[in-house]
């Protein structure tokens, strides 16, 4: 049990630092690593409300930078699939799921490694958002594929990651929702997520203060970095 807790707090905090530095990819990684010792659909429910918690602290520490009308408009795709897609996810067997998972890894290291030049309109916001809040809700981790969404609404810096995390916060609520009338969020699985939601808080607030010296970074050397990280978790994870 204390092994299981260190986990939690080590993996946990590494998720916070890593999203709030780089706007993306500590949740993915967070859910891959977790999948490889727990069951596919535990790993999705305590991940849920544990990056929700972390989430919306995120959200609020840049809650100044939020862009609501482009939150908003990706909300009324997100919200109805991310419920559709964790409804799915409910129903699928275990090996299902984790073939989603590896999905959706590799979808975001296509999108990471693109180079089409090809961005979407704001028109394109609340249907694209339809298709990732059902991926998000079935896998876990296509809330990465939110980022050329938000880059081509013009959103940079800070206010790019503060609304990638609004929009995430609104796609966890939906898939909890689906996942808690499947029967997944259990008393373990609270116990398991609150731990993990307090790493990723101390990880959010590390992670703020290292954003002064990843500005040294280019953007794209972090992205890839931790997609480097996803798409190992996810090799190991098939190979269960």
């Amino acid at each position: 049990m204390t092994t299981t807790i260190l986990v939690l707090l080590v993996l946990g905090s590494l998720a916070g630092v890593v999203t709030t530095v780089a706007g993306l990819g500590g949740g993915l990684a967070l859910l891959l690593a977790l999948s490889l010792f727990w069951d596919p659909h535990q790993a999705l429910a305590a991940t849920a409300i544990a990056l929700l918690v972390g989430n919306v602290h995120r959200v609020w520490m840049l809650r100044r930078q939020v862009s609501k009308k482009v939150v908003a408009a990706f909300a009324l795709g997100a919200v109805p699939g991310s419920i559709a897609g964790g409804w799915l996810a409910v129903s699928l067997p275990a090996w299902v799921v984790q073939a989603f998972m590896v999905g959706s890894t590799a979808l975001s290291i296509i999108h990471a490694l693109s180079k089409s030049t090809w961005r979407p309109g704001p028109k394109m916001i609340a249907p694209a958002g339809v298709v990732i809040g059902g991926l998000t809700g079935a896998s876990g981790g296509a809330a990465v594929l939110t980022s050329p969404l938000f880059l081509a609404a013009g959103l940079s810096g800070e206010a790019y990651v503060a609304s990638l995390s609004a929009s995430a916060v609104l796609m966890h609520i939906g898939r909890i929702v689906a996942y808690g009338a499947g029967g997944l969020v259990t008393s373990t699985t609270l116990g398991y997520a609150a731990l993990l939601a307090l790493a990723i808080l101390g990880g959010n607030l590390a992670g703020r203060k290292l954003r002064t010296y990843s500005s040294k970074i280019p953007g794209r050397s972090l992205e890839y970095a931790s997609l480097v990280v996803c798409a190992t978790l996810a090799v190991l994870g098939l190979g269960r």
